[in-house]
């Protein structure tokens, strides 16, 4: 097999189709999108997923530029192949903590296109502006224009820690994009692409007629990679990488799956997507890692988790109807809808009656990812976050539990006063996400036939049994286990049984333990 090209980080569709890159071909649904009965549009997908590539895609259709799709489902499908004007706003590479750095990036961009089509002195605001470049170039090339947006959102997201600056930008954005639906006898086609659709943004209270696709069983698969094109395109390359392996390619296919598949952008769920960037990035390096979270968990969602600090263990599962999923009329306590459009959560179930969507983690990339991210923000030290957690496993699967309990205590000395505050949150936040993060590495159960255990944890050589009391005494835990018979299931299992009762103090400053 020849090495293939992967267009990793790659975003230009010319670049990959002249380049020889891998290209998973989307332009059938390229085409059914453009040719629907909407003009306006917006899409949301988490970052990394080909929304720029899409913007780009787009972008070289409608300048007619044939000799890019030529062996592609478009080829075929489109007849014509007319040249429209396009504007493709890009919103992404730049941080908009500087005040006038979004004022300078629109200016940017009008400057480029008035050089093209012309600028008329009486416009003064940027708005006027946008307005008289869409007109113009309309009507220099006897067709509508075509508008593009990439990351339209932006500037909101990154000032989410400065009301000041983001009301401003607010302000700026609504007399920028107020202008498009001014622009309406003059436009062919428009698509606003970002992470989140933000209600007081003027494109969506102004273009009442947009079009919604994020969710539309049409384009589920418009971004992403699906089972059927892991087949047709890239069956050879796992292959190869199984070969690299050394494991089957039902084995590999499978590794993949579990670690990049699961995204669901419909409510009937009937396609599932692979991450992109994560799988490409597999292939290459024939490893299996977590690639799309190591690029950075987003600031805005950092500083929403740091701010409202939500149940963690509450977010597999958790439910959300359809308008908050969808729109985001305030940054409140609530932040389940970014978290989802984020990409760190999926939808994992509908409810028709109630019109309500269960979320869930689409695969172990990120929940593990997430999870590790997590620990730091719990914990107050990102030095805790994977680091640490190799040694609690290492310590649980040599049976010294004096270390790992002791490991724990230094952990619970690292936590700012302020999250101890919240004793209740941050007391079931921090023990789900140190004995998750263990089950990554053991066995982990909650239930035996007698009713619930608070953590069973496997090794090779150990069967932990825990409960934990808060405010109370480790030695009433610890016998509780025994009252209960908590070790009756595991007694024929062959491997050394250790009990644990374990008491937290409300403040979080120490945890007191007893063994039996």
């Amino acid at each position: 097999m020849v090495e293939r090209k992967y267009p990793i980080g790659i975003q230009t569709f010319e670049k990959i189709r002249s380049g020889g890159y891998v290209y998973v071909d989307k332009t059938a649904l390229v085409y059914r999108l453009t040719h629907g009965t909407s003009i306006y549009h917006f899409l949301s997908r988490p970052r990394r997923f080909g929304k720029s590539l899409l913007i780009s895609t787009l972008e070289a259709y409608f300048e007619g530029r044939r000799e890019l799709f030529e062996g592609l489902a478009i080829e075929k499908l489109e007849k014509e192949w007319k040249r429209y004007p396009v504007l493709h706003l890009d919103l992404t590479g730049v941080n908009y903590h500087v005040p006038d750095d979004l004022s300078k990036t629109l200016n940017l961009s009008l400057c480029r296109w008035e050089a093209v089509y012309g600028a008329d002195s009486r416009e003064e605001t940027l708005g006027d502006r946008f307005m008289g470049v869409i007109r113009r170039a309309s009507e220099k090339m006897g067709v509508p224009t075509v508008l593009l947006v990439d990351e339209y959102e932006k500037p909101i997201l990154d000032t989410l820690d400065d009301e000041a600056l983001q009301e401003k930008h607010r302000q700026t954005l609504n007399g920028f994009y107020g202008g498009i639906k001014k622009s309406d006898r003059y436009l062919k086609f428009v698509l606003l692409t970002g992470v989140t659709k933000i209600g007081k943004l003027s494109v969506f209270s102004a273009l009442n007629n947009i079009t919604d696709i994020s969710l539309m069983r049409e384009y589920a698969d418009l971004c992403g990679i699906t089972e059927a094109e892991i087949e047709n395109v890239f069956h050879e390359d796992i292959q190869v990488m199984a070969d690299f392996q050394q494991k089957s390619y039902e084995e590999m296919h499978a590794l993949l799956k579990r670690e990049y598949n699961g995204y669901h952008f419909c409510k009937d769920m009937t396609e599932s997507v692979y991450n992109p960037y994560s799988l490409l990035n597999a292939l290459y390096q024939k490893e299996i890692h977590h690639y799309w979270y190591e690029t950075g968990t987003p600031t805005f969602l950092v500083k929403l988790l740091q701010k409202y600090r939500p149940n963690i263990d509450k977010l597999e599962g958790a439910t959300i109807d359809r308008d908050s999923l969808s729109m985001i009329t305030s940054f409140t306590s609530n932040p389940l809808p970014i978290i989802y459009q984020s990409g760190y959560l999926t939808i994992s179930g509908y409810d028709e009656e109630f019109s309500e969507f269960t979320l869930g983690y689409p695969n172990l990339e990120v929940k593990a990812g997430l999870l590790k991210g997590l620990v730091a923000l719990v914990v107050g030290e990102d030095r805790t976050s994977e680091f640490e957690v190799s040694h609690f496993v290492r310590a649980v699967r040599r049976g010294d539990t004096d270390d790992f309990f002791e490991r724990i205590r230094a952990l619970l000395a690292n936590v700012p006063y302020e999250i101890k505050l919240n004793h209740e949150v941050h007391f079931q936040n921090f023990l789900y996400l140190l004995f998750t993060m263990m089950g990554f590495y053991t066995h982990v159960e909650y239930h035996t036939a007698k009713g619930r255990v608070d953590l069973v944890l496997k090794t090779d050589k150990y069967i932990y049994i825990m409960e934990f009391k808060r405010d109370d005494k480790a030695e009433n835990a610890l016998q509780q286990i025994k009252d209960k018979g908590d070790d009756a299931p595991f007694r024929k299992d062959g491997r050394e049984i250790i009990l644990i009762g374990a008491n937290f103090a409300s403040d979080m400053s120490d945890v007191d333990v007893v063994m039996g």
